[in-house]
């Protein structure tokens, strides 16, 4: 029996040495740009419950708009603005920016959570290299926690009917 031979040819140190240099050129491109458009603002769609908020980021003086109201006339609460400034504060970014929004649906807590969702996502289109801060804080990922449905035989979603044996 004869035994197959290797179609792999014997690589020698110089050629690992290339192998090593073009993957370091490789992993140098693979880095994001930032994507902006041609007013330079980056935008981002953010989500939280029912709420769906479209986001606009651009340098500024840290200024918040959402649905044309000024942020801390919409979000009166202090708990929800402190939310909403979570993204610039891990990115250490507070007053740099100047933010833009439209939220529909839910209400205010997800909505507060769908604006952080969304300054999270355009930050790191912004800027890409903010992007492990931001991941390691949990902020990219949409927390999909959403109100269980009401089952029918029930009065609400797992709370059964009451019985009394007398």
């Amino acid at each position: 029996m004869a035994t197959a031979q290797s179609s792999q040819p014997t690589r020698t140190l110089s050629d690992l040495g290339d192998l090593k240099a073009a993957a370091e050129g490789t992993a140098a491109m693979d880095t994001p740009s930032p994507q902006r458009d041609a007013f330079g603002r980056s935008y981002a769609t953010g989500k939280r419950k029912n709420a769906i908020a479209r986001v606009w980021i651009k340098p500024g003086t840290g200024k918040l708009t959402v649905n044309g109201r000024e942020g801390e006339v919409y979000f009166a609460r202090p708990v929800l603005r402190m939310i909403i400034n979570q993204p610039f504060l891990l990115s250490e970014r507070v007053d740099q920016f100047d933010v833009i929004c439209s939220v529909v649906g839910g209400g205010l807590s997800g909505q507060a959570g769908a604006v952080r969702h969304g300054i999270a996502q355009a930050l790191t289109l912004y800027e890409p290299g903010l992007r492990p801060n931001l991941k390691h804080a949990g902020l990219l990922t949409r927390d999909a926690r959403v109100v269980e449905r009401k089952k029918y035989g029930r009065h609400k979603a797992r709370r059964g009917m009451q019985w009394a044996k007398r």
